[in-house]
């Protein structure tokens, strides 16, 4: 069940509310830190958590960038957790998705859990997920910088 929680942000195209998020970040979710916000005209509170959230990203997904260099599988998949929550707690689905693949590939597992002794393939679809997941990253971020009205 996806909720307008309301138009909080305007653009050149109209008012931006949670309706207008499509699939990239879940409304209800999003809506719950919205909703510890001080008033609907004040959002700085929750603003301050997602650009929180967009610093934390970049800096982890450099480290990731690091540790791919370095095979380094264990730290793939922690960096992979440390991101899946803190992008599940802003609804941010797609970037949630990729990062729990990425935990599980760091971790030797398929995506479905099972084990996957072949590291050259987990780093190969670790390459793949990165890459996927920077995009969606970048795609939620332009949503979340539209909402809040500021330069995307």
């Amino acid at each position: 069940m996806r909720a307008d929680v309301g138009c909080w942000a305007q653009s050149e195209d109209g008012p931006l509310s949670t309706a207008d998020f499509g699939d990239a970040i879940d409304s209800v979710t999003f809506g719950q830190i919205l909703e510890m916000d001080d008033s609907e005209d004040d959002r700085e509170f929750s603003q301050s958590i997602v650009f929180g959230f967009f610093e934390q990203a970049e800096e982890t997904f450099e480290s990731m960038d690091s540790a791919l260099e370095e095979k380094d599988l264990e730290k793939l998949s922690q960096l992979g957790h440390f991101l899946k929550g803190s992008s599940a707690t802003l609804g941010l689905v797609k970037v949630r998705d990729s990062c729990e693949k990425i935990q599980r590939y760091g971790k030797k597992e398929n995506e479905d859990g099972s084990p996957e002794k072949d590291e050259e393939l987990c780093l190969k679809r670790i390459t793949e997920t990165l890459k996927s997941l920077k995009t969606e990253y970048e795609d939620a971020e332009k949503i979340l910088k539209k909402f809040y009205n500021t330069d995307a």
